[in-house]
């Protein structure tokens, strides 16, 4: 059975991009413009091996999505990739600290992508 990613992004094109790149690998692929609809997605109850999320976004960031995502019980052990175009250690140390597993400056390379998410959530 295909392991879940959800991507977590208001561009719809890089969305586009990484759902590409991650189906052409063999992963099934959810997606939400913004932390709130990333939540919301979750609260369907879709069982999600993984998450890749920007940290810049309208109505709910990144950081805040992740913080609200390691309260509920049934995420908190999922692992996320923060796929961004912040590069500050600062901004780093504050998604690591909300329970970033992976943190990846945009742009991006698509098989850099691929090995990271095989080092999280492996066959």
């Amino acid at each position: 059975m295909a392991k879940t990613i959800l991507i977590v992004d208001d561009s719809s094109s890089l969305r586009t991009v990484v759902k590409l790149a991650l189906t052409r690998a063999g992963y099934e692929v959810l997606e939400a413009a913004d932390g709130l609809e990333g939540l919301a997605q979750l609260d369907k109850g879709s069982r999600v091996n993984l998450i890749v999320s920007d940290v810049n976004m309208p109505r709910m960031d990144g950081i805040t999505f992740l913080r609200k995502l390691k309260e509920h019980a049934r995420h908190k052990f999922t692992p996320v990739i923060m796929l961004t175009t912040e590069g500050q250690d600062a901004k780093k140390q504050e998604g690591r600290a909300a329970g970033a597993k992976a943190w990846m400056v945009k742009p991006f390379n698509p098989p850099q992508l691929l090995d990271a998410v095989a080092k999280l959530i492996p066959a």
